[in-house]
């Protein structure tokens, strides 16, 4: 159609519904905008959430250890008073009683690591390069070669997992 078919009134028509895109284009941006700062903001907040998540599980870990700690040595104290004993023995000269404490010592000690799962590695056989750490290797007579002729260190187990390898000679 051309301008002298059309009313007067299509032309306004026309003009405002051309206005109108122009005014729902800015509209949605304007929308937009609000929508990407959004997301950000929620990341943003999420991101702080996993930090302080993180924080508290470092500070959760630090009170767990320093608390098995303090059980750990709370338990320890009886044996360094038996120590003390024995050494107050040893300073009277009492050579029985000494070595008395000295046993009462050792047992109090043994007892409560192995409260706690700790238990002594066997060394009789055959070397075991899992359990054992050969530090010499020496001719052993009538022995067959590669098993432990001396234990030097004792070895243990924490559970199922060795905590300290047996330090033994080994047979050539």
């Amino acid at each position: 159609m051309t301008d002298e078919q059309r009313p007067i009134g299509e032309e306004v028509v026309e003009e405002e519904v051309v206005e109108e895109p122009v005014a729902e284009e800015s509209a949605p941006a304007h929308s937009n905008d609000q929508p990407a700062q959004a997301p950000d903001d929620s990341y943003l907040r999420l991101a702080a959430d996993f930090d302080n998540y993180r924080k508290r599980v470092v500070r959760e870990q630090a009170e767990l250890v320093k608390r098995a700690n303090e059980r750990i040595l709370n338990e320890l104290l009886p044996v360094l008073d038996d120590l003390e004993r024995a050494l107050e023995a040893a300073e009277e000269h009492q050579e029985a009683k000494l070595e008395e404490g000295v046993e009462l010592v050792h047992r109090s000690l043994a007892a409560l690591l192995h409260r706690h799962g700790l238990t002594p590695i066997e060394t009789e056989g055959a070397f075991d390069p899992h359990v054992h750490e050969a530090l010499l290797a020496q001719p052993g007579e009538g022995t067959e070669p590669g098993s432990v002729l001396q234990v030097l260190q004792k070895g243990y187990r924490l559970g199922d997992r060795v905590l300290r390898p047996a330090r033994v000679i080994v047979s050539e």
